[in-house]
Parts: C-alpha cells; sequence; structure tokens
C-alpha cells in the first residue's frame, strides 16, 4: 500500500464508482469520495470499500471549488495525494510504476504527470488529442485545484513536478446522449472562460508563465489565448481539421470521426453560439455581462 490519498468528487456514478474503487482501493491508504448528495447507489456501493471515507457538500457548478473543498476538509494524513475521476482508472503498468518510484522520489519532487488516454465508445482514441498530460498526484499541502470555471489544472505552490511513463484512462461508460448533454452543460462555461480571457471579465488578467503548472498545461493555455483572438465559428472548424487531419484522428475510423466531430467541431461551435449569444445581449460591456451571467446562468464571477 502506498503512502497516498486519494480524492474523488461524485454525483450519481453509480455506473463507475465500483470500477475506480477497485482500481485504487488496493494501493491507498485512505479514499476520499467528496459526494455531491448522490440520489443513486453510489453511496451505497462505496460503503462496502474498507478504506473509503464520505464526505457530503453542495455543488456549486464548480470542479475547482468542490476538489478544494475536500482538500481542506477531508483528514488527510499521507504524504501524496491522487486526483481522480470517478469514471477514470489506472492501468497496471502506471500502477507498478507509482508502486515502484513513488516511494523514492526526492523531496523537490511535489508533483507527478500521468498520460491520460481517453477511451470512447470502448475504443482508445490513439490519435487526434493524445496523449494529454497532467498533474494529478502532489504532496499533501504543496497543491491545489487552480480556481477556474473550465480547464482547471492541479497547481503546484513550490517545488517541481516529473512524468510517469505510463497512462490512466478517461473511460466513461454513458450513452452518446449523456455525453452531449454534458456538453452541453459545459459549454457555457468554456465560452465564460474564453470571454474572461479576451475581456478580463474577474478583473485579474491571467499570468500564465507564473502559474506551477504543468508544461503542456501551459502550452495548451497559451494555445487557448491565441484561439480566443481567431474569428467565431471559423476558429472551431479549424480546430477540428486540425485534429482530424493533421493530428490523425481520421486513422481512428467511424469512431474517431464521431468523437473529434462531436467534442472538436460541434461543441466548440456551441460554444462559440454562447459567445455570440452572450456578446449579442451585451456586447462588451463587462458590467452587462456578469450580469447576464448570474441571471440567465446562475454564473457569479
Amino acid at each position: 500500500m502506498l503512502d497516498i490519498t486519494v480524492i474523488i468528487l461524485t454525483y450519481n456514478e453509480e455506473v463507475h464508482i465500483r470500477r475506480c474503487l477497485e482500481n485504487v482501493a488496493p494501493i491507498a491508504k485512505d479514499i476520499f469520495i467528496v459526494d455531491s448528495f448522490s440520489s443513486d447507489t453510489t453511496l451505497d456501493i462505496a460503503k462496502k470499500f474498507d478504506n473509503v471515507h464520505i464526505l457530503q457538500n453542495r455543488w456549486e457548478n464548480n470542479y475547482a471549488k468542490q476538489f478544494n473543498w475536500g482538500l481542506q476538509n477531508a483528514p488527510i494524513r499521507t504524504k501524496w495525494v491522487l486526483r481522480l475521476d470517478a469514471d477514470e482508472y489506472l492501468l497496471p503498468e502506471l500502477v507498478e510504476e507509482l508502486q515502484s518510484k513513488l516511494p523514492s522520489l526526492p523531496e523537490d519532487v511535489t508533483g507527478i504527470i500521468f498520460n491520460r488516454r481517453h477511451i470512447f465508445m470502448e475504443k482508445w482514441m490513439k490519435r487526434g488529442i493524445y496523449p494529454v498530460k497532467l498533474l494529478r498526484v502532489f504532496r499533501y499541502g504543496k497543491g491545489m485545484c487552480e480556481q477556474r470555471l473550465m480547464d482547471e489544472h492541479i497547481q503546484l505552490s513550490e517545488g517541481r513536478a516529473v512524468e510517469f511513463e505510463h497512462d490512466f484512462c478517461d473511460h466513461n461508460l454513458n450513452d452518446l446522449s449523456w455525453f452531449c448533454h454534458k456538453h452541453v452543460n459545459y459549454a457555457i462555461r468554456e465560452a465564460v472562460d474564453l470571454l474572461d480571457i479576451e475581456l478580463d471579465l474577474t478583473g485579474v488578467a491571467e499570468t500564465d508563465e507564473n502559474k506551477n503548472i504543468s508544461r503542456q498545461a501551459q502550452a495548451k493555455r497559451m494555445k487557448k489565448h491565441k484561439y480566443v483572438r481567431q474569428p467565431l465559428f471559423w476558429r472551431s472548424f479549424a480546430y477540428f481539421c486540425y485534429r482530424y487531419f493533421l493530428k490523425g484522428a481520421c486513422l481512428d475510423g467511424k469512431v474517431g470521426f464521431i468523437w473529434t466531430f462531436l467534442q472538436g467541431w460541434w461543441y466548440r461551435t456551441l460554444v462559440d453560439a454562447k459567445v455570440y449569444e452572450i456578446k449579442k445581449a451585451c456586447g462588451s460591456d463587462k458590467e452587462k455581462i456578469k450580469r447576464f451571467l448570474q441571471d440567465k446562468y446562475n454564473i457569479t464571477l
């Protein structure tokens, strides 16, 4: 067993939670479920595991806020913390790598970056987006989730991160209707994130170079800043073409097309439509936009 605590956010995750817990329970000293008052059997399943502890907190439409609440309120007694979603799991090779390397890492290493692979419609999306490198393990007290509506990463307060070789999987078992509905919900938050980059709605201009997040996360964030400056709707089409043709997703067959179209074009077009909707109603008036978001989407900046 490793000197590590796992934090998992849940809301009605009965389809995933057993797989997730069976994956990490053998290697983790403690697992904290931060639940948003699930109404299915999520908690009944979780209670069957001896090292699982359950906390409940009201969801406020903000992943970072919920994760940091768990980090602050869970009685963590380990050196390391692993952030994991209920529909994710570590591959056996990554488990072995953790067992081999984690106990002997030098003290100045405070974060560990994994490769994330997406499994979509039971197929690994090898091209177009893989590998996504994410900092998912950090020394307790040395990291927290940066406060963003979307695209939030673990940010280290000190030390350095190292990359591990092997992968964890994002493997959601819900159907396409669920997938699309989830992205409809994501779209407004992504639109607000883009508007914040463009107009500085929050009044705190980003200085990404000073954020202690992974190099790939920094590069992705800077690409997002360039993306914001491109014309609405054209940019979503260009992004699809980039992933599908230049990054090779076209080689992943029909499933690769569905994945790249839905996530890389349809979703991005929906985000642009939300940006267009907000600007049509408010122009570039920051205060008017913030009131619009509060009144229509219950989003407070």
